[in-house]
C-alpha cells in the first residue's frame, strides 16, 4: 500500500463537516478524542462549518420550542457528553456562531477547534442563546488563545461572510457522495448537504468518506485502508496521561473513550475515578459542565487563568 506520508509530511488530511448547534455533531466528541490521541499529527484536520439555520425561523417555523429541544437532549446523554436542560428564552439559530468560528480561524487557525468546542459546550451545558453576540463572547471568553471581543467584531466582516459562505457551499456539495449513499446525507435547504459530523479522509487522490454520526471503529477502518504507515499509539494507562495531551481538557466520556482499548466500551466509572483522585491530589482541575464536568491538568488550567488576568 502507498504511505500517505511518502506524499505529505502530514499523512492524512481530514475534513471535518460539522456546526456547533448540532447534538449528533457533539456527542461524536469521544470518537475524535480517540482519533486525535491514536494518530495524533498523522491527522490534519480542516473544520468546515455547515450552517444548519440562518435566523432562528428556520426552527420556529418547523415547530421547534425551547421546552422541547431541552426534552430532546435526553436522547442524547446515553452517549456521554455534558448536557443540561434548562430551556433557553428562546430558539437560536447558528450562523453567527459558525461564523465567529471562521473568524478564529483566520485569525488563529490553531484555535479554531477550541472556539467550535467552547460554542458546542455553550450550546448543550448553558442557556446561552447563541445568535447574540454578547452570548457568543461569553462562550469564547474564557478560552485561552482567543480574544472573544476582536471576535465578534468580526462576524459581519466580508472576509468572514465570504469564508463562511464558502463553508456553506463546500458542506452543500454531498449529492452522488458515499455520504448521501448511505444515507447520512441531509437536504434541508433545497441542497443535499453533509451532515453534522462528517469526516472526509484524503491521501493524495484516494479519499473516503464516514458521513454522520459513527462508531470509532468506522473512522478506525478508513484511516487503516488508506495508510498503515502511520503511527497507532496505544490507549494511555492513566487518566493523567490522558490530560496531558488535551491542554483544552477533557470531558469524562472523553476520557474513558481515549483510555479505551483497542474500540472497545469505554468505562466511565474507573475514568471518572481517575480522574477526582488526580483532583484530590491537585493534579488536574474539575470544572462543572452541565449534568458532567471539563477536566483540565493543572498546568493547563494555570495558564488560561493568568492570560485572562493579563487580559
Amino acid at each position: 500500500m502507498l504511505a500517505c506520508a511518502t506524499i505529505d509530511l502530514i499523512a492524512i488530511d481530514v475534513t471535518h463537516f460539522t456546526d456547533p448547534g448540532c447534538p449528533w455533531a457533539y456527542s461524536e466528541s469521544p470518537a475524535f478524542a480517540v482519533l486525535q490521541w491514536r494518530y495524533g499529527d498523522g491527522l490534519r484536520w480542516r473544520l468546515v462549518t455547515i450552517g444548519l439555520a440562518p435566523d432562528a425561523e428556520h426552527y420556529v417555523s418547523r415547530g421547534y420550542t425551547p421546552a422541547q429541544l431541552a426534552r430532546g437532549y435526553r436522547r442524547f446523554r446515553r452517549y456521554g457528553m455534558p448536557f443540561t436542560t434548562a430551556p433557553r428564552r428562546r430558539i437560536a439559530a447558528t450562523a453567527r456562531a459558525c461564523r465567529a468560528i471562521v473568524a478564529v480561524r483566520l485569525s488563529a487557525p490553531d484555535r479554531a477547534h477550541a472556539a467550535f468546542r467552547a460554542l458546542q459546550f455553550g450550546w448543550f451545558t448553558t442557556d446561552l442563546v447563541l445568535d447574540e453576540d454578547d452570548h457568543i463572547r461569553r462562550a469564547l471568553d474564557r478560552v485561552p488563545g482567543i480574544d472573544a471581543d476582536a471576535v465578534v467584531a468580526r462576524i459581519d466582516d466580508p472576509e468572514v461572510v465570504d469564508a463562511y459562505e464558502r463553508d456553506r457551499a463546500e458542506a452543500r456539495s454531498a449529492a452522488g457522495s458515499a455520504t448521501e449513499f448511505q444515507g447520512k446525507a441531509r437536504n434541508t435547504d433545497g441542497v443535499v448537504r453533509y451532515s453534522a459530523p462528517s469526516l472526509v479522509f484524503a491521501c493524495g487522490d484516494r479519499r473516503l468518506e464516514a458521513g454522520g454520526f459513527q462508531p470509532v471503529g468506522a473512522y478506525d477502518v478508513l484511516i487503516a485502508n488508506l495508510d498503515t504507515s502511520l503511527e497507532r499509539r496505544p490507549p494511555p494507562e492513566t487518566a493523567a496521561a490522558a490530560l496531558e495531551r488535551f491542554p483544552d481538557g477533557l470531558v469524562t466520556q472523553e476520557v474513558a473513550a481515549v483510555m479505551a482499548a483497542a474500540n472497545d466500551e469505554p468505562d466511565r466509572a474507573a475514568a471518572e475515578e481517575q480522574l477526582i483522585d488526580l483532583v484530590a491530589a491537585g493534579d488536574a482541575v474539575r470544572v462543572p459542565l452541565g449534568d458532567d464536568a471539563l477536566w483540565l491538568p493543572r498546568a493547563a488550567a494555570a495558564a488560561g487563568a493568568e492570560q485572562r488576568r493579563a487580559a
